[in-house]
């Protein structure tokens, strides 16, 4: 097992962030139940010759944050994280949950609250990464939460894990790198696109993309990875989208959504569960009912949902669509507090056009 932690932080902290001398790392994980794989990213960026930050976090305080924080404590944001998200070089974040519901029962407006909050963290964040200042990545560590939420065993969950991550060869970093490249022709194709064009079950839209940037993940940000992304023209949206996988977001979820949108923007929503918070997502503040991402998910060794949207928007023959904040670096524009990626299924019936021409057909590139 050992063996695992040492490639997988070595993936993190040689491939995914690059981490070099003297550089500030922040090393943030979920709870302690990462430890192995904590101890392993950290010896590696101390033989790196950088200076790491370790912080934990403790199971049921995010719970009892959000229930007995008032308004001004939920809109207050600390200087010490600030000053983090203005001055790290590298960040990486490791989920490791106790129990994935444990916000499934709070306030959800209270939770908008927070999240509108916290978004200028998120647009430093994104912003220094755009300019080239910051390199993060976000990945998992196998916990009982996270296998049950995939009707799996502990035993099952972590060999997917390592299967959708490629940790089962020998130099997985390699695997990126060709993944890559494969991905960054497919990007180079769609970068020349002015419509894009989705067809599939209750599904005709359009997006304007023209002069948006279309970005390969290749596990330099998300880890594991598998998806090509822009975000439109916030503006140009138009059409119906039906989304058949539960989207789900932080620990809350609706099923089955089918939205509406004119000139960019949400303007009618239904869920057959979840409908309540899906309208309390959609409110949170001005720009949480327009499309921050478009993106084609590319993992084959992801084929079923798991609840855990790290990997569940990379599967292979799926693509999903976020409301609310967009990418700086793709010429994004749309500031929000939200960030929900929504799943479809498009193995079935379903299409994508660039400009009129087919390039997608039933969960496969076809250029």
């Amino acid at each position: 097992m050992n063996n695992l932690y040492e490639k997988y932080a070595d993936v993190l902290v040689n491939y995914s962030t690059k981490i070099k001398e003297d550089n500030l790392v922040i090393i943030k994980a979920e709870s302690y139940l990462a430890e192995p794989l904590i101890k392993e990213i950290y010896k590696l960026v101390l033989k790196n010759g950088a200076h790491p930050i370790v912080k934990v976090g403790l199971d049921g305080l995010n719970e009892i944050f959000i229930k007995n924080a008032s308004d001004k404590q939920l809109e207050y944001i600390d200087e010490m994280s600030k000053y983090e998200y203005e001055n790290a070089d590298k960040i990486i974040s490791i989920g490791a949950p106790f129990n994935v519901k444990s916000m499934a029962n709070t306030d959800s407006k209270k939770l908008a609250k927070r999240s509108s909050a916290t978004s200028s963290l998120s647009q430093t964040m994104l912003k220094r990464s755009a300019e080239g200042s910051l390199d993060w990545v976000i990945a998992d560590f196998p916990t009982h939460a996270l296998a049950q939420e995939a009707k799996m065993s502990l035993e099952e969950y972590t060999d997917f894990l390592i299967k959708a991550c490629y940790l089962d060869l020998d130099n997985p970093k390699e695997k990126w790198i060709e993944i890559g490249k494969e991905q960054k022709r497919i990007a180079d194709i769609l970068n020349g696109t002015k419509k894009l064009h989705i067809l599939g079950e209750k599904t005709d839209i359009t997006f304007n993309v023209e002069n948006r940037l279309w970005v390969s993940c290749d596990g330099l940000l998300n880890f594991p990875d598998g998806e090509i992304f822009t975000s439109p023209v916030e503006d140009s949206a138009e059409g119906e989208i039906y989304f058949d996988f539960p989207a789900i977001y932080r620990g809350n979820s609706a099923n089955k959504i089918h939205l509406k949108l004119n000139k960019g923007k949400v303007v009618e929503a239904s869920a057959e569960t979840g409908e309540e918070f899906l309208y309390s997502m959609l409110d949170m503040d001005y720009g949480s009912r327009f499309v921050g991402e478009i993106a084609i998910g590319t993992n084959e060794r992801i084929q079923n949902v798991t609840g855990n949207i790290l990997f569940d928007e990379k599967i292979g023959g799926a693509i999903h669509m976020a409301l609310g904040a967009s990418y700086p670096e793709t010429g994004g524009k749309n500031v929000s507090g939200l960030h929900w990626d929504i799943i479809k299924n498009m193995k079935n019936n379903s299409s994508i056009y660039s400009d009129d021409k087919l390039i997608y057909k039933d969960g496969k590139f076809v250029i």
